[in-house]
């Protein structure tokens, strides 16, 4: 028997029809339809072992169940009925076993199928070891086989085994082909794994294949996005050479990475060359090139290799549009601006909200506010609501007008009904007031703002603490940085500095050094300038020791004394008569290049000789 059964099946459940040859038959051929092999088997199990004999026609309908089997990609269940019918006392014909064995190469269907079952239940491990098993077999591997493989290895990030794969397959003749090279390509950009990226593409090269577009673009990207810039203009030279012609995408990649780090001849000469070469430029290209150039004040250049001479043949988006106009806004150049939003709108292409906050910025800036309240009249009657960033330009035109009421009331009245008001509002308002000298009204503005939720940031203390700094409140200044602290938020250098600078012209060198002490322990690291604003409390305070302390540990951390150090820590030095020490850092200031100022040399000379 093929089967032992454990459990009465449907077979059973027909005994009481009675046994003849067609109820046999009718069951045999219903369940190798339906590809219940084990019940037909069953069946044919019954059927030899009774008083009936058992025609061709019965075995070849269990043949045919093998072919749909191994149709169907069951090679293995297949080759395993096969064999026990061989191992039985069946008939297995010589074409039937030419169909199993030759024709389908039992042993290598059986490791493909079994790498594929592990590899889409992503047990990648045991697909290797499966695949190993067959590399050593008598089993003939192809190409094709390590292709497959490595391109798993190479969609699950596995790059070191399909590296080492690919390696395994050059001594038997092998290669991988021009898709899984790209493929690997493509996996390694991700990673930006250049040294293997150079590798592969030199076995390219040897066997006389190319990387797809795909491929050279992501390599591309990856060179231009880690500033190698020069290695992708090369790149761009050998994908024509070897008959690979860069296309749109390629261009605007390298394009884009030469903007970036203000290349901008250079791009500008590749966007000819792209032309040139009868490619037309599509919308990702010419942001690329009108916000590198327009970045960096080349507003009319950006106009002119866009607009100028592409135009009819490209359709610009908005933010092209809107790049441009703000580069003209910036310039000045209001009616250039206002020129090209007739244009975009001539063309089928509205202006937005980023369009109308452009302009508002620009009547902000120039206090054209009336200008800039209509602006935000005329955006609501086209369907634009303003947000938050509109009212906050208002705002910020208003407070530069020194119109605080007014910017006040707009505030309150205004984008607080509309659920717009933010940090940046109060802090605008704040600002202003404390360039008014109004430090008290900005506190209780903070105060104000944090009893409707709104937490004060970095942004909003400096302010209020370099306030209180400026007037000679240094207690209400470092109650405020206390407060900072206590509330999770680290000042930057900056206002770490400015807070001991103030201190130490107010004598409070204590307060100072505690501040500097507090700047260290939160891993702000000082710059010569800190170190400055310190020693020159202690050489004030005749505290020269502790000033040369700073003087030392400044170098000890990699900081080269400036200009300003030298005189400060020699001044300090002839104020307490310590001349010979002055003489000493003099020696060490010519040594770096600096010399002393005619007042200060002279005094040092005139105490050396009294």
């Amino acid at each position: 028997m093929l089967f032992a059964s454990e459990e009465p099946t449907l077979f059973d459940m027909y005994k009481n029809l009675g046994k003849n040859r067609l109820v046999y038959r009718i069951h045999l051929s219903n369940y190798v339809k339906k590809g219940l092999v084990k019940e037909a088997l069953q069946v044919f199990d019954e059927m030899s072992q009774s008083d009936y004999r058992v025609f061709a026609s019965e075995e070849s309908t269990l043949y045919r169940n093998l072919g749909r089997m191994v149709k169907k990609g069951l090679v293995k269940e297949a080759l395993q009925v096969f064999d026990e019918m061989s191992q039985s006392d069946y008939r297995v014909f010589a074409s039937e076993e030419s169909t199993l064995y030759k024709n389908l190469g039992k042993k290598r269907l059986v490791y493909r199928n079994n790498i594929s079952s592990y590899v889409k239940k992503g047990l990648i491990k045991e697909a290797l070891q499966v695949f190993d098993e067959m590399s050593q077999s008598d089993c003939r591997v192809f190409s094709i086989d390590y292709n497959r493989i490595i391109g798993v290895l190479i969609r699950t990030s596995h790059f070191d085994i399909a590296e080492g794969y690919c390696n395994e397959m050059k001594p038997v003749g092998f290669s991988l082909n021009s898709l899984t090279y790209s493929k690997f390509i493509c996996g390694l950009c991700k990673i930006k794994n250049l040294d293997l990226i150079n590798r592969l593409l030199s076995d390219m090269d040897r066997v006389g294949i190319l990387p797809n577009f795909w491929a050279y673009n992501m390599y591309l990207n990856v060179l231009c996005s880690e500033n190698l810039v020069d290695v992708a203009l090369e790149l761009i030279k050998v994908m024509g050479e070897k008959g690979r012609e860069p296309d749109v995408v390629s261009y605007t990649i390298v394009i884009s990475g030469l903007c970036r780090i203000g290349r901008l001849d250079n791009a500008v000469e590749m966007w000819y060359t792209m032309i040139r070469k009868g490619l037309i430029p599509d919308n990702k290209a010419c942001k690329a090139l009108v916000f590198g150039l327009c970045g960096s004040g080349k507003v009319d250049l950006a106009y002119e290799l866009t607009l100028g001479i592409l135009r009819g043949q490209v359709k610009f988006s908005t933010e092209i549009y809107n790049a441009l106009i703000n580069g003209f806004c910036r310039a000045g150049r209001i009616d250039k601006a206002q020129a090209i939003k007739t244009f975009m709108r001539r063309n089928g292409c509205e202006p937005d909200l980023v369009t109308y906050n452009v302009f508002l910025n620009y009547c902000c800036n120039e206090l054209m506010l009336e200008e800039a309240e209509k602006l935000i009249e005329k955006m609501g009657r086209n369907g634009l609501e303003p947000d938050g960033y509109s009212y906050n330009q208002l705002l910020r035109g208003f407070c530069k007008a020194n119109r605080l009421d007014k910017a006040y009331k707009l505030m309150v009245d205004k984008m607080e009904t509309k659920g717009l008001v933010d940090i940046v509002s109060y802090n605008t308002i704040i600002r202003a007031l404390c360039k008014t000298d109004r430090s008290k009204k900005a506190y209780n503005l903070s105060e104000e703002m944090e009893l409707k939720g709104i937490v004060p940031d970095v942004v909003t203390y400096t302010i209020l603490i370099e306030a209180f700094l400026k007037e000679g409140n240094s207690n209400a200044a470092k109650t405020l940085f206390d407060q900072m602290i206590g509330a999770g938020l680290f000042p930057d250098r900056v206002l770490f500095t400015s807070i001991i600078d103030n201190l130490c012209k107010t004598g409070k060198i204590g307060m100072a050094q505690s501040i500097f002490h507090d700047m260290l322990e939160q891993g702000v690291a000082p710059d010569v300038i800190s170190y400055n604003a310190l020693i020159s409390g202690f050489c004030k305070a005749s505290r020269v020791t502790e000033a040369l302390g700073l003087y030392e540990d400044m170098q000890a951390r990699g900081l080269n004394p400036d200009e300003i150090t030298f005189k400060l820590i020699i001044g300090g030095l002839i104020q307490e008569k310590n001349l010979s020490a002055a003489c000493a850092i003099w020696d060490q200031m010519m040594e770096k290049g600096f010399t002393l100022d005619r007042d200060l040399s002279q005094t040092l000379i005139n105490a050396i000789n009294s």
